[in-house]
């Protein structure tokens, strides 16, 4: 059955499409829902993503051995983010994590959780673990702050881009500067049958400003800024989502070689986007370096002090100083590019200079 939020009907509301359906896109205010939003005063439905449990004395210490990230001993109330990779090391699902001391709850896109709670399923051999998939049963609602009201409640705090340990770095830029410590973040898990009754009384921002405010931040989302080839270091989610040092896990290898000894084949780009059109570029169009096509557009939003914003994957040896256009259907865009994967990523052993830094 196709979801569609309660909160649809509020007046004013538009759905969403794309990954965010069943939610609204906005409340007829586009702009000003997102000023709301970054102030820390609104909050956003996330109510259409997914919700996975696992409970049981083993499932910290099982989801370890499975996933990118060190998870044994995750604090209660501790927000982390792991990653299930392929052999290639290609990522296969992307879990926001927080456990309360007695679950482990994953929060998901909508279309990963049946598939994880399947895959995991069949990963439980003997071990003291239960996994479900309880999205019907729970609400996610977002906001940029803590909500007193909440308190008490599950909540995760996403993160990025604070560099966890086992993480790396694979920006170009110093790391005091990164755009993502403007931008705090918080998922809180409310009881289904709850949803209107905890948003009573509160403004109310669509996705389509949270997604301004994420791609501001450089924060890749899982199925957006993602494809079957996506490996972590070509998203910077080393940072975050991997430990370089933990034991192994399915995909660890490629993870390993390409930081130590190789490069990743493409890097994520923030692009500032020339506004003059009035309009934005679609998801998928094609960035041009020159005359040859150098990626696609993943993420685009119209954002309320910067104007339009993207994200795009491009090939990793794209001149970093090249002013790009972003090309949709014969409409160009021209895309002045700010680096957050640099181009020299990768090959960390024997390395002598270069962009990236270790945590400090």
């Amino acid at each position: 059955m196709t979801y569609r939020s309660p909160l649809l009907n509020t007046p004013g509301a538009v759905e969403a499409g794309g990954p965010d359906a069943g939610v609204a896109a906005h409340y007829g205010s586009p702009l000003p829902e997102q000023k709301h939003l970054a102030a820390g005063s609104a909050v956003v439905d996330l109510s259409h993503r997914g919700v996975v449990t696992v409970t049981g004395p083993d499932r910290l210490s099982w989801l370890n051995t499975l996933s990118s990230q060190a998870l044994t001993t995750l604090a209660p109330g501790v927000g982390s983010e792991t990653l299930l990779l392929s052999i290639q090391g290609r990522i296969e699902f992307d879990a926001h994590v927080v456990d309360d001391g007695e679950t482990a709850w994953l929060l998901v896109e909508t279309e990963e959780a049946e598939g994880l709670t399947d895959w995991l399923n069949k990963m439980k051999f003997a071990l003291r673990v239960e996994i479900a998939d309880v999205s019907a049963e729970w609400s996610v609602l977002g906001s940029t702050a803590e909500v007193a009201d909440f308190a008490g409640r599950i909540v995760w705090q996403d993160p990025w881009p604070y560099l966890g340990e086992g993480g790396y770095a694979y920006t170009a830029a110093e790391e005091s500067t990164h755009p993502g410590y403007e931008r705090t973040w918080f998922e809180y898990l409310i009881p289904a049958g709850e949803l209107e009754s905890a948003v009573a009384g509160r403004a109310l921002a669509g996705v389509w400003a949270a997604e301004a405010l994420r791609i501001a931040a450089w924060r890749p989302r899982f199925g957006v800024d993602t494809d079957e080839k996506t490996i972590p270091h070509e998203l910077d989610l080393i940072r975050t989502a991997v430990h370089l040092s933990k034991g192994c896990y399915k995909g660890q290898e490629t993870i390993a070689r390409v930081h130590n000894l190789g490069h990743p084949p493409r890097r994520l780009v923030f692009l500032q986007l020339d506004g003059s059109q009035h309009t934005l570029p679609a998801p998928g169009s094609t960035v041009m370096a020159g005359e040859r096509a150098a990626g696609k557009v993943t993420s685009v939003a119209q954002h309320y002090e910067m104007g339009p914003v993207a994200l795009a994957m491009i090939k990793r040896n794209v001149d970093p100083a090249l002013e790009l256009v972003v090309d949709d259907d014969g409409e160009q865009y021209p895309a002045v590019q700010e680096l957050i994967v640099a181009p020299d990523a990768g090959q960390v052993i024997g390395r002598q200079k270069g962009f990236i830094r270790t945590p400090r």
